[in-house]
């Protein structure tokens, strides 16, 4: 059958449909879980449009990729690039090749699609339990256009107490505490203390987020929030009694165990260097602030093969405050399940970079509530009252007689403390985050030296073995890729370390073979920050520029210098990462290991173990029998993705040879603020591919900002029993793709949308 004749076919009855959606499948351009749920939809309604059915499918691979539903509209504008499909890595050139999205939905208008996704039994506009739900271009499954209206309802309901929140606030008792907090000294050039301002801001607020990039001071500014709040609540005579009140119930959560690992090593000095000498309850105050910070998954109670939880409306949390970190990575159906489990007068506080990439699951929800965070937006009241509390005026053009109640919960730090005004790493980064590909190809001429680009021809290029061996890379500038003014200061960079700094100080730090415990315990410190010095990211997991590809050729080039043996499995100097929780040996997701190697037990015989950071804040090591670790790979690459969270002296971040749908201006600030002091961009393609990737951002289809207000008619309420445990590496459907796709029960295929 020819290109035209299967597309026409697509488009006009079901089998061809099934036959399309099923070699997709064999593709790996759409999970089974995509298939199934479609599958399911035809056998429970026969006379559905194949248009519907496409939609249904698209509508899952879409949660799979992170998009809380399908946007018909920029689907099909643009149907590779909205869906990324072929995926990345995808062989496209072989004969028996199936037709791609834009070719069967060539020709197609959004009026059409809309008329076909027409059928009571199937589809409506929230109304009813009709697994999917199409509202405008936006087509959903049921279940997280749930989450969506559930998160923008419980954030709506918080912000309307605003006033009642704010009147009740005592500013006379609360600005001399802000004072004590924050001293008048201040940084040359800023305009507003903005961490005075999120403290006042948020503690007459419900609701509020914090966000700013690297170094602004999200963790100083949220602990002094807390010892804010604290002493106010601490001077407070209780209702019923006239003594002081009490000490309000705060709990910290972080989305990632290693989110909250290193919280909880970052927030016990931050604490203990409050300044409350001053103030009359100090000590009490300090008290008063917990150290310890959990998972979301564990504070609300998630069990293992069970999407129930054990905190909701009907056994709410016990707590006043909760204060979640990293909030960039908490995925909507999680977001939903936290203001579910909320009590009714708690405060919910979300810290994160809104510019860093979104959650793996569905949903970019703290990207778009700080979607006007640069520009404010607030209300003349707002800025008086702020002036009163505070003392610190807002800037005018950050004033808005039209500012949203959203806005007035919402601050963004603007001053970073990590990169100097003249860092190469902080210029690029604002640089990617405005958009603009001539400023980033302008701070190339600058000189910084905290910043070097490499221009590669192949994967074999000398200057990438001198990179990932040495740190530093030189090759002569290529006339006809006009790098002559991007790379004639790559000599002038002061060292940077590779990866045989961490592989020299395994072996000369070796502790004698009778040597005690404690001296492998500050060995295996040792080499983990020396291997932190050092990190190559990337932005795919497949080809020869993903994680895949380099992991192999960085493994083989050690090699080649007798930096470590063959790649056989376990050796000497393997650096792990750990790919999902393991509660019963306290590893989460993203924690990097080290392979070393210690006297066993009872004898004299050497043998391998895992050493990880034991994340106590004490620099306690872990050590791992191998065999017990089940979910690690090798990690001299590393994934922006995975890396988020993480900082490294020196970075070298890769784009792949051409633009992929993955590479975008997201992906790139990440990547650039992984790095402390060096950052090195490897651009194995064009440099087209820099730019364009510079002004392209991550659109994450959703409504929640469009959203109405509250559930609306006839809408079932939020569900607390719908959310995933960890590891269980499904975004919608049972738990499992598997599973899914062996369903052949009603009952199986239907928990996919419900």
């Amino acid at each position: 059958m020819s290109t035209d004749r299967t597309m026409r076919a697509a488009k006009a009855d079901g089998p061809h449909m099934d036959t399309l959606l099923a070699r997709w499948a064999e593709r790996d351009w759409l999970r089974p879980l995509d298939v199934a749920f479609a599958d399911f939809l035809r056998r429970e309604v026969p006379d559905a449009s194949p248009l519907l059915i496409l939609g249904a499918a698209l509508a899952s691979h879409q949660l799979g990729r992170g998009h809380a539903c399908l946007d018909l509209a920029a689907t099909l504008k643009d149907p590779t690039f909205a869906l990324s499909l072929p995926p990345e890595g995808a062989d496209t050139a072989q004969t028996d090749a199936p037709p791609h999205p834009a070719e069967v939905l060539e020709g197609l208008t959004l009026r059409d699609w809309q008329a076909a996704l027409v059928h009571p039994d199937l589809v409506s506009r929230g109304d009813g339990v009709t697994p999917l739900v199409l509202v405008g271009p936006r087509l959903y499954l049921r279940r997280y256009w749930r989450y969506e209206q559930a998160v923008r309802a419980g954030i709506d309901t918080r912000s309307e107490r605003l006033q009642a929140r704010q009147a009740a606030l005592p500013i006379a008792a609360m600005r001399p505490v802000l004072e004590r907090l924050f001293p008048p000294a201040r940084t040359p050039g800023q305009t507003a203390h903005w961490q005075k301002l999120a403290c006042a801001l948020a503690a007459r607020s419900a609701f509020s987020i914090i966000t700013g990039g690297p170094g602004t001071g999200k963790t100083t500014t949220v602990v002094r929030l807390l010892a804010l709040l604290q002493a106010l609540a601490l001077a407070e005579p209780s209702p019923r009694q006239t003594c002081p009140g009490r000490a309000l119930r705060i709990r910290l959560a972080a989305p990632t165990g290693k989110a909250a690992a290193r919280l909880n090593e970052s927030i016990a000095a931050a604490v203990a260097g409050l300044p409350l000498a001053d103030l009359a309850n100090g000590e009490a105050v300090r008290a008063a602030i917990p150290v310890t910070v959990s998972t979301l998954h564990r504070l609300l109670g998630s069990r293992p093969d069970t999407r129930r939880l054990r905190h909701h409306t009907a056994n709410p949390l016990a707590l006043d405050v909760l204060v979640i970190d990293e909030a960039s990575m908490v995925d909507l159906e999680m977001m939903a399940a936290v203001l579910d489990a909320l009590p009714a007068n708690a405060r919910l506080i979300l810290l994160g970079d809104k510019d860093q990439l979104a959650s793996v699951e569905a949903g970019a929800v703290l990207g778009e509530l700080c979607g006007r965070a640069r520009e404010g937006h607030y209300t003349p009241s707002t800025r008086d009252w702020l002036e009163r509390a505070t003392g610190e005026q807002i800037p005018a053009d950050l004033v808005d007689p039209a500012g949203t109640a959203l806005d007035q919960s919402v601050v963004m730090l603007r001053h970073s403390h990590r990169f100097s005004a003249d860092s190469g790493i902080g210029r690029l980064a604002e640089a990617v985050n405005a958009g603009d590909p001539v400023k980033v190809r302008d701070i190339w001429t600058r000189g910084h030296a905290d910043l070097a680009l490499v221009a590669l021809h192949s994967i074999e290029d000398a200057a990438f073995r001198s990179l990932v061996i040495e740190g530093t890379a030189t090759s002569p500038p290529d006339p006809q890729r006009g790098d002559e003014a991007l790379r004639a200061q790559t000599d002038a960079y002061p060292a940077r370390h590779g990866y045989r700094h961490y592989l020299d100080t395994l072996r000369q730090g070796h502790p004698a073979r009778d040597a005690d415990a404690s001296a492998y315990d500050v060995w295996a410190r040792d080499v983990l920050q020396a291997h932190g010095r050092f990190q190559c990211l990337c932005a795919l997991r497949r080809g020869p520029w993903g994680v895949e590809g380099l992991n192999q050729r960085i493994a083989g080039l050690l090699h080649g210098e007798d930096l470590i043996p063959a790649d056989t499995g376990w050796y000497l100097g393997r650096p792990v990462l750990v790919m999902r929780n393991d509660y019963g040996l306290g590893l989460m997701n993203g924690d990097i290991g080290m392979t070393l190697r210690r006297p066993a037990s009872g004898d004299r015989d050497w043998t391998l173990r895992v050493a990880f950071p034991a994340g106590d804040g004490q620099d306690g090591i872990k050590w791992i029998l191998p065999s017990r670790l089940q979910a690690v790979e090798t990690v001299y690459a590393l994934t922006v993705h995975k890396s988020q969270g993480s900082e490294f002296s020196h970075a070298a971040l890769v784009l792949p040879e051409t633009l992929s749908p993955i590479l975008t201006r997201e992906l790139l600030y990440t990547g650039i603020t992984r790095a402390r002091e060096h950052l090195t961009l490897v651009r194995p393609g064009a440099a087209q591919v820099l730019e364009q990737a510079v002004q392209r951002r991550v659109l994450r289809a959703s409504g929640l900002m469009m959203s109405p207000r509250g559930i609306g008619e006839g809408a079932e309420p939020f569900d607390e029993n719908r959310i995933h445990g960890p590891g269980t590496g499904a975004a919608v459907g049972c738990g499992s793709a598997s599973t899914c796709a062996a369903s052949t029960s009603r009952e199986q295929c239907a928990k996919v949308s419900a």
